[in-house]
């Protein structure tokens, strides 16, 4: 009789089979876990992409906002340097004119652009002694100049002045023929002295039995006065005429030599110690030297009437920065502060025989050229008239 087979779960078969299909089991448990995992990052990829979409679109469109305003602004900004009544220039580092505005089209041709800026002014443009002012044809135009530091180049700013010029010289006129008319009164006992004693010795020339002697006494007297009244009227009409600027190139130090020529014989015979104190190293300076030496002369003879014998008077001359300083300084009594405040006007005098016009003309000639004159004086030590200019460059060009 034949023994049995053994049962398959004895020998292993099953239990190899159940092994297997736990471990599928358990791949196919992980590839879900993954695959969940995998479907929840494409979810979160989708949702992350959503919001970069939606922010890209909302970006865009601030670009977009952000160009179209730009674009508005450029579009204001041209019709406003189109409008401007002032010219504007670009230039680059190298002076070239880059873009301009009608305006300064008009002012110096629509051939500009790509000129140096340097022959524009040659061919359009005149100094004056105002600096940073031009003369331009028949007007007047400023300059004033920005640097553009990201490009390396230069912004002008073109304004025409000539309008206010006119009115500056108008308003001038005005002021002095205003200060004529209150001085009618005095101008007329100012004439009337120095006339009556020149009629009173003339008359005198006629006396009968007069020695020759005492006739050119007399004739000397009326001469005298007939002199201060020609001096009188001189300065009567050029405070009314004023000075107009001059062309004079004028090295500062010759002026200042100049006036101590013609006044040092007369500080000597007046027993007066003067002095030149020149530290305008070569200063040069635009005016009407006949009226700047006039005014100067003005000054010294101020000194000069002010300053007892044996006293001290210093002319000066000195540069500081962009500005000529001359002055006139004595060591008299110096003038009360009451009529420091007054001591400029027309016909004011505390001399007897004294105009009261020369500080009035010296004070116009200044302003003629763009300066003015100031006044230090401390009673019992003297005084000081400084006369200050302002130097507008030789060739008065705009940098490049």
């Amino acid at each position: 009789m034949s023994t049995p087979e053994a049962p398959l779960s004895a020998i292993g078969v099953p239990v190899e089979a159940d092994a297997k299909a736990a471990e599928l089991q358990r791949a196919f448990a992980m590839f879900n876990r993954v695959s969940a995992e995998l479907t929840l990052a494409y979810e979160a990829l989708q949702a992350r992409v959503a919001s970069l979409t939606e922010e890209l679109a909302i970006a865009n469109g601030e670009l977009r906002r952000q160009y179209q305003e730009k674009e508005a602004l450029s579009e204001r900004l041209s019709s406003l340097l189109d409008a401007l009544p002032a010219g504007v220039v670009l230039l680059d580092a190298g002076a070239l004119v880059v873009a301009v505005n009608p305006a300064a089209m008009t002012m110096f041709g629509a051939d500009m652009v790509g000129r140096h800026w340097g022959d524009v002014v040659r061919a359009s443009l005149e100094p004056t002694l105002t600096v940073g002012e031009w003369s331009l044809g028949q007007g007047r135009v400023s300059i004033a100049e920005s640097v553009l530091p990201s490009a390396g180049g230069k912004i002008l700013l073109i304004h025409d002045v000539s309008a206010a010029h006119r009115m500056k010289s108008e308003l001038d006129r005005s002021q002095r023929l205003a200060a004529m008319g209150e001085m009618a009164a005095s101008l007329a006992h100012q004439l009337r002295t120095p006339l009556a004693a020149a009629l009173l010795h003339a008359s005198n020339l006629g006396l009968p039995g007069m020695t020759d002697e005492t006739r050119a006494k007399f004739s000397e007297k009326a001469s005298t006065q007939l002199r201060r009244l020609e001096r009188l009227i001189q300065d009567v009409l050029l405070f009314a005429r004023g000075e107009s600027i001059g062309r004079d190139i004028v090295p500062a130090s010759d002026l200042l030599q100049e006036a101590a020529q013609t006044l040092d014989p007369l500080m000597r015979q007046n027993g007066l110690e003067f002095s030149v104190l020149d530290a305008c190293a070569g200063t040069e300076v635009v005016c009407n030297r006949k009226a700047l030496f006039g005014a100067l002369i003005n000054l010294l003879e101020n000194a000069m009437q002010a300053t007892p014998r044996g006293g001290k008077i210093c002319l000066s001359g000195t540069r500081n920065g962009e500005c000529l300083l001359l002055g006139v300084r004595d060591s008299g009594a110096g003038i009360p502060v009451a009529s420091q405040a007054r001591i400029f006007e027309p016909f004011f005098t505390t001399k007897g025989q004294g105009t009261g016009l020369g500080l009035a003309i010296a004070l116009g000639v200044a302003r003629a050229h763009g300066g003015s004159i100031e006044l230090f004086s401390v009673p019992g030590n003297g005084a000081e008239f400084v006369i200050s200019l302002p130097l507008g460059r030789g060739e008065n060009e705009v940098e490049s």
